[in-house]
């Protein structure tokens, strides 16, 4: 598989492809709009490329950074998410905006994306929240002094080995008010009743 080209660009190809020369070898490969804007020809370009194997065809897909490309790879995980849309989600969100998205559960930042309706919205930010592997820090915390004790709460779960999704699922169903002491009671029972 290739992970990675480093060469020339020699042309931009409808829709969105580059046609970069490594080695003397010319590869094709889909973009997202801004890549394609970057990748002027007979400029070095380097992209982290991820490899889509088809029946019918090997299609090479290449961002900017690996972030770009493990976003990518999420997406392409979730359920009915193919390359193309994909690549669309890509092209409107960057992979800060996505995890943001996700973290809020934003469906209408989704919602925006041409080809993503409410329903697959639902569904890529339910799966998308094990998949991004989405820092602790970037979960939604309730405003005001409850959601002080819950980043608290999250903090102290975390620092005892519990894994993201355990701590998400945890933070979520407590209450809004009680101490960080209370809080943390009641998410330790929850996580113990569901082991």
């Amino acid at each position: 598989m290739i992970g990675s080209l480093r060469g020339m660009v020699l042309d931009r190809l409808p829709p969105a492809e580059l046609l970069l020369e490594v080695a003397g070898v010319g590869y094709r490969v889909t973009v997202t709009p801004a890549t394609l804007a970057a990748g002027a020809p007979g400029q070095p370009l380097f992209v982290h490329v991820h490899t889509h194997v088809r029946e019918d065809a090997i299609v090479l897909y290449g961002f900017p950074t690996a972030d770009e490309r493990r976003c990518f790879e999420a997406l392409l995980g979730a359920h009915g998410v193919g390359p193309g849309l994909a690549v669309a989600i890509l092209s409107a969100l960057s992979p800060q905006a996505l995890r943001r998205a996700v973290a809020a559960e934003d469906a209408d930042a989704l919602v925006a994306i041409p080809g993503v309706g409410r329903k697959t919205a639902a569904r890529l930010l339910l799966e998308l929240q094990s998949r991004l592997d989405l820092p602790l820090d970037e979960l939604p915390t309730p405003g005001g002094p409850a959601g002080d004790a819950h980043a608290e709460v999250r903090a102290a779960l975390a620092g005892l080995g519990y894994g993201p999704d355990e701590v998400r699922s945890a933070v979520r169903a407590l209450p809004t008010e009680g101490s960080v002491q209370e809080l943390l009671t009641s998410a330790l029972r929850q996580m113990a009743g569901a082991r």
